[in-house]
């Protein structure tokens, strides 16, 4: 079953230990390109008023804090992260997987690094419970490519959609003269678009 399309008014936004060390460990994705579309989704949200759900693993160790730049753009929600305290799968974390229930919403638009162990199996766990989750491909990253793809495969097999940042921006925007299509459109040429 393919998911329904997000859309501002159905989805939330989730990125799952965007961290400063976990970063490190992401080698499928450039470093650079990965943070620029996770700032882009945090970005969108924010802009499209859209609720907006970080959460984080052990920060006081290797993993790290949250990208700086998350505080930046979405202060109230990156006070408002849902700190677990070692656990893998953040979906078994009851405080993120009500975090990401509560915000009403019925499709999930997800990223984590890394991809394999962060980002699908909170994907597919949400996907089994009967949300619409679509996973961004290129927000996340692996150690390795052969890694991503594996973590692609189970993600594909367990429903969950796979996207790029801009595939999904443009399909938030709609129509790129609307207010919304504005806004993104801007995050787009700021964030992604302008990068060398």
């Amino acid at each position: 079953m393919t998911a329904k399309k997000p859309t501002p008014d159905n989805a939330a936004m989730v990125l799952i230990d965007h961290q400063t060390g976990t970063m490190n460990w992401a080698k499928s994705v450039d470093r650079d390109l990965i943070e620029a579309n996770t700032r882009a989704l945090a970005r969108v949200a924010v802009d499209l008023g859209m609720p907006l759900v970080l959460t984080s693993s052990m920060e006081e160790h290797m993993q790290g804090p949250l990208m700086p730049a998350l505080e930046d753009i979405a202060p109230d929600a990156f006070s408002a992260r849902v700190k677990r305290p070692g656990v893998v799968n953040a979906w078994d974390d009851s405080a993120f997987a009500d975090a990401v229930r509560n915000t009403g919403r019925k499709h999930f638009i997800m990223a984590g690094i890394t991809t394999d162990v962060c980002l699908a199996p909170p994907a597919i766990d949400a996907a089994a419970e009967g949300f619409d989750v679509t996973a961004v491909v290129d927000a996340s990253g692996s150690p390795t490519s052969l890694t991503d793809e594996m973590a692609f495969r189970k993600m594909e097999r367990g429903g969950v959609e796979l996207t790029t940042t801009s595939a999904l921006l443009a399909d938030l925007a709609v129509n790129w003269t609307s207010e919304a299509g504005q806004k993104i459109m801007q995050v787009l040429g700021e964030e992604i678009l302008s990068r060398g």
